[in-house]
């Protein structure tokens, strides 16, 4: 059979069974005891007879691309990171390929450049296919075929050359690396302690992955500096403007949690002899609400209670702080709260002490402040 059955991490051809009265597609192809099995989701009418098999030679041609690419990179690394790099696995198919290799730590994004410039150098060479086949692993290894670690080879193997990459390979090969076209490492990774994992594109794939590339960049530039080309230029005073705006949000936050204590402390009450300071649906980031509840604690450190109801983002939130002297006399704070948090369809917990929630009803609000003040009654 033409068909390459799935085997060494390449994926199975597809392609058509042709008879007089149609033809069969064949899905994918797979090996067992050292059979190719073609995979159909349907059988012929009649299983005897001629049968023309024609591989799809578009997603074939797409898959040596990317087998060679996966030789031509394997050598590229050895050459950028150092010849302790082992090939761990692989996966190739038509629209990529991925490989697994022992490295150490990240790579760099120099590291990446350099590999694939000699990908590309190697591509630009066009060096053509040298295939040997029976030959003596011995004789194999000592020309310095490349196997894969933890494989198990016959006295006889078959190597595949492109320029100075030669490995122990038993997959389909394109032609000659000038046929690659292009190759771009798409994403590097970790998979396992001392294992990394890279996956590149090839080709069309990779055609059309710099295609999206540039039309994010264009999209981008177009959003910054209208049709200037200094993108960079344009994104570096986005973000300092951007910073220049969160210091004085932050300024701002600053300046209204003081005008927010003042107020405040205005509104103390007096509930049988607990000074209560309340806040109901002031919007206010959490952070300021609990900024404001300790600060009162110092301030107020005998007989108080602090609770405020707030929205942030929409969403309510319930903060809760109590002097030492009232948690000494049995109330606590997280079961307080977590009683109050059921009018805002919430819950929450926290300490003795100071104890928040969160919710998802802000008509609540009004109801879970009262539900706490009658804790006082």
């Amino acid at each position: 059979s033409p068909f390459y059955a799935e085997m060494g991490g390449q994926v199975g051809d597809s392609g058509w069974l042709l008879t007089e009265n149609g033809s069969i597609e064949i899905f994918d192809t797979k090996r067992e005891n050292n059979l190719a099995l073609h995979l159909s989701n349907k059988l012929p009418e009649e299983t005897e007879g001629t049968f023309l098999a024609r591989i799809d030679t578009q997603k074939r041609t797409a898959t040596e691309c990317n087998h060679t690419a996966t030789h031509l990179m394997h050598e590229a690394l050895r050459e950028v990171l150092g010849k302790h790099v082992e090939q761990k696995g692989s996966y190739v198919s038509p629209e990529s390929l991925r490989f697994d290799f022992s490295h150490f730590q990240k790579m760099t994004r120099e590291e990446i450049r350099q590999v694939e410039e000699l990908v590309t150098a190697a591509i630009r060479g066009d060096f053509p296919l040298e295939e040997h086949r029976q030959v003596p692993i011995e004789e194999a290894k000592a020309a310095g075929a490349m196997a894969l670690f933890g494989e198990k080879y016959g006295d006889t193997v078959r190597t595949v050359r492109f320029g100075s990459s030669i490995e122990l390979c038993g997959g389909t090969h394109i032609s000659s690396t000038g046929r690659i076209g292009t190759f771009r490492i798409v994403s590097e990774s970790a998979i396992a302690a001392g294992v990394r994992r890279i996956e590149a594109v090839t080709a069309k794939a990779c055609e059309d992955y710099l295609y999206e590339k540039e039309e994010i960049l264009q999209g981008i530039r177009e959003l910054i500096v209208g049709s200037s080309p200094e993108i960079l230029t344009g994104l570096r005073k986005l973000i300092d403007e951007n910073e220049e705006m969160k210091k004085k949000i932050v300024e701002f936050t600053k300046e209204k949690a003081q005008r927010l204590k003042k107020a405040i402390l205005s509104r103390k009450e007096i509930v049988n002899g607990v000074s209560v300071f309340k806040a109901v649906s002031e919007t206010v980031p959490p952070e300021v609400v609990k900024d404001i509840a300790f600060w009162l604690r110092n301030e107020v450190p005998e007989n108080m209670l602090f609770v405020a109801g707030t929205l942030s983002d929409g969403r309510p939130g319930i903060t809760l702080m109590l002097s030492d002297d009232l948690v000494a006399k049995g109330l606590n704070a997280a079961k307080i709260i977590r009683e109050a948090a059921k009018h805002i369809q919430g819950g929450g917990g926290g300490q003795p002490h100071f104890a928040t929630a969160g919710g998802k009803n802000p008509d609540g609000l009004a109801d879970a402040v009262e539900a706490i003040m009658q804790q006082l009654k």
